[in-house]
């Protein structure tokens, strides 16, 4: 299996929440409208820890995922969350087994 993924949690400085899941829910619309090798880019907010936030990432392949660095809606994302994030934890995974979508849905 040639999948990459990463999960990354983004911990946000006090009353940064709002403005942070507008930039995630632009981020979110053009990675499914520009980036097929993307499978799954779910954002979601963490039970109990309103300033958390965790992002699930998966990639069809390496070259999916260097295309999805290369994008300018995700280069924006990375500048302006600097102003949200008080700090983020990224880490890469290995899939080996599980239920995926297919490529493109």
């Amino acid at each position: 299996m040639s999948h990459i993924a990463l999960c990354v949690r983004f911990t946000l400085r006090e009353g940064a929440g709002e403005a942070f899941d507008e930039l995630v829910r632009e981020a979110a619309a053009a990675v499914r409208a520009h980036e097929p090798g993307t499978l799954v880019y779910a954002c979601c907010e963490v039970e109990g820890a309103p300033n958390q936030r965790l992002f699930y990432e998966l990639y069809a392949d390496r070259a999916a995922f260097d295309e999805h660095a290369r994008q300018p809606h995700v280069r924006h994302f990375l500048r302006e969350c600097e102003k949200y994030a008080e700090s983020t934890l990224i880490e890469r995974l290995r899939p080996y087994a599980g239920k995926y979508p297919a490529q493109g849905e």
